[in-house]
């Protein structure tokens, strides 16, 4: 949960000084998961959009001082896409935080690309992350370096934040790492 939280999650302070924090997604299935497993009984919201090309969101917003020193304990701070620094994860729980993240702000593509001096087209599945803070997929691929084996991937800058790149056989490493343990019910 707390990788997600860092992906697609915000903390706020309301004008009467209640501590919130939140969760929205496009997947309601993926908001009530956060919900069973952070054992809240908070209702999720609807919001529908008036553009019919945008989805629907959900979103879970829970009411805790105490969550709230708990992430300011982990350095996570309000309005932290840009200036998110990776929180110190247990090795234990390092894989969890990496598929909780990857559920936020990662994706799979298959790539398809030309070659030079050939006529066929090449294709090349890939792992993506981003994030608004450069510090933190720069260290998220240290990590993932050192705890995964990861031996490649790339970091660059794209509109609006950064993008950590890996190639095909680091993006098996990457699955096998993060859903290693892992029960469907999860």
């Amino acid at each position: 949960v707390l990788g997600y939280f860092v992906a697609d999650g915000c903390m706020f302070i309301n004008p009467r000084g209640s501590h919130y924090i939140e969760f929205t997604s496009t997947d309601k299935e993926l908001i009530e998961k956060v919900r069973k497993l952070m054992e809240s009984n908070h209702s999720i919201g609807i919001f529908k959009s008036s553009n019919p090309h945008w989805k629907t969101k959900y979103r879970l917003q829970i009411g805790s001082k105490e969550m709230f020193k708990d992430l300011l304990k982990l350095n996570l701070i309000p309005c932290k896409s840009k200036s998110i620094k990776l929180p110190n994860i247990s090795r234990k729980y390092f894989a969890d935080f990496v598929r909780g993240y990857f559920d936020g702000d990662g994706c799979v593509i298959l790539v398809t690309y030309s070659r030079k001096n050939r006529k066929s087209l090449q294709k090349i599945l890939t792992t993506r992350f981003t994030s608004g803070s450069q510090i933190f997929l720069r260290d998220l691929w240290k990590l993932l370096q050192k705890y995964a084996k990861l031996n490649g991937g790339g970091l660059r800058k794209k509109k609006g934040g950064f993008e950590l790149t890996f190639g095909i056989y680091d993006s098996l490493k990457l699955f096998k790492f993060m859903y290693k343990n892992v029960s469907s019910n999860q």
